[in-house]
């Protein structure tokens, strides 16, 4: 029952993200609403990441944030963004898919060198640091579409810009 509520759970939330992405003003994607904000390429390369990060809790007993670079070059066309989120989903989905009961209750820690962040059994790491973690960039992206007058999809029901 876990992996089908995790399944479940986290197609939904690809699928959400994919419609998202889908809406990408490749003439805006070097923008930033604020200084101190990534910029939109920057913020959805962050996104691809993060699908790399989940497929790290199926493949890896612990992910240690001081070995992955702190930056990679943003993705600056929809069509790049679009490929690489997918082939991400695809690897994911066998990864969950050849994961059975006993795997996703194993515990998986998260660190930065020696300082543990979290050491929890995959199944909640996957929706913590993985799923929830997406789901609030996500939100920024909305937030970033919104600024630039671009109509936002619904994620949960429709949004202000899908009518009535």
């Amino acid at each position: 029952m876990m992996k089908q509520l995790i399944v479940g759970d986290a197609m939904h939330e690809l699928n959400t993200t994919r419609r998202i992405l889908e809406r990408l003003p490749e003439e805006h994607m070097t923008w930033k609403p604020h200084v101190k904000s990534m910029t939109l390429g920057g913020l959805v390369t962050h996104l691809i990441n993060l699908l790399n990060w989940q497929a790290a809790i199926f493949l890896y007993p612990e992910f240690d944030l001081s070995t992955v670079p702190q930056r990679r070059e943003a993705l600056e066309r929809r069509e790049d963004v679009l490929k690489e989120f997918d082939a991400n989903v695809d690897k994911l989905g066998k990864l969950i898919a050849e994961s059975d009961e006993k795997t996703l209750g194993e515990e998986w820690t998260l660190r930065n060198g020696d300082h543990i962040i979290l050491r929890q059994p995959r199944a909640i790491a996957l929706r913590t640091f993985g799923l929830s973690h997406m789901v609030h960039h996500r939100a920024q992206l909305g937030v970033y579409l919104r600024l630039l007058d671009i109509p936002v999809p619904g994620a949960y029901g429709p949004s202000a810009d899908d009518g009535k």
